[in-house]
Formats: structure tokens, sequence, C-alpha cells
């Protein structure tokens, strides 16, 4: 039998997490899981599409005490985690972050992430020469227990 409530939540988070525009920049598909009790920390996806060669300098978000970017490696069959200062975002190809053996994570909530909500961040990215870009996006909490959403595919392309 379908379990109809998580199926409800996943759903109703995918709409809620809308494509974003930002010049050269596109935002999709941020995620995040709701937190089980006594969790403080948190792991974010996230797919970032850059027109022109960019690079991931950091990111924030107020709930939480810090944000850090990190890769994860495969070494000798273990697999490694390490903070990344910055993560180079390939020019006009969809970056997953998940997919590409990075995450986002924010340590010390502030609070619980229940699903069904959206988080604040704001992703803080250089393109080229021009100087830090900031900007805000909202990420979905899907159910602790759902699978992981299926990128979105955007038929449209806005240049703002």
């Amino acid at each position: 039998m379908v379990n109809f409530s998580r199926l409800g939540g996943l759903f109703a988070a995918l709409l809620i997490s809308s494509n974003i525009y930002a010049g050269d920049i596109q935002i999709d598909d941020a995620w995040t899981r709701a937190t089980a009790p006594g969790q403080d920390a948190a792991g974010v996806d996230i797919t970032i599409t850059s027109k022109q060669a960019a690079t991931l300098l950091g990111f924030s978000s107020p709930i939480a005490s810090s944000a850090e970017m990190h890769s994860m490696q495969d070494e000798n069959g273990m697999m490694k985690m390490r903070e990344a200062k910055s993560i180079a975002l390939p020019a006009g190809k969809r970056f997953n972050f998940h997919d590409s053996g990075y995450h986002l994570m924010l340590i010390g909530l502030k609070e619980p992430l229940k699903e069904g909500s959206t988080i604040p961040l704001t992703l803080n990215i250089k393109i080229g020469q021009q100087g830090p870009l900031k900007i805000d996006v909202k990420a979905a909490v899907i159910s602790l227990h759902a699978p992981k959403p299926a990128a979105q595919n955007s038929s449209h392309h806005h240049d703002h």
C-alpha cells in the first residue's frame, strides 16, 4: 500500500522547490531532509547551472550557527569527507552537488527541520572577474524517509 502522506509531502516539496534565476546562474532542486529529534546538522542538495565558469565561495543560513561545503571521496574503500573552501561550477553544465561528490552542511541548527517547510539559504557565487553575487534560495524540507527527489527538468530558461 502506498503511503499517501509521504508522497503528498514529497510532491509539495517539489512544487515549493522552484527554479531561481539570477543573471547567468540558475538554481534548481534545493532540498534537505527533515531532522530527527536531537539532530543538530543537516545536508543540503542543490543543482546549479552557470552560463559562464563560476565558483561557489560559500553559503549561509540564518537557521544554523555555521554552514560548510564538503567533498566526499572514496580512498581505498573508505569514504573521506573534507571541507571545501570553494567549488568550481563549469560553464553551461548542470552541477548537482550530490552527484558530483559534494554536499552543503548546516551545522548547529537553531530549530528542527520540519517536513513540508522551506529553509532560507544565501549562496555566495563568483562569476568570472565580477565581484561575488549573493543569491537567496529556499530549500524544500522533505520527509526523513523519502527517496531523493528526482531532478526537475526545466523546459524553460530565463535571463534576468
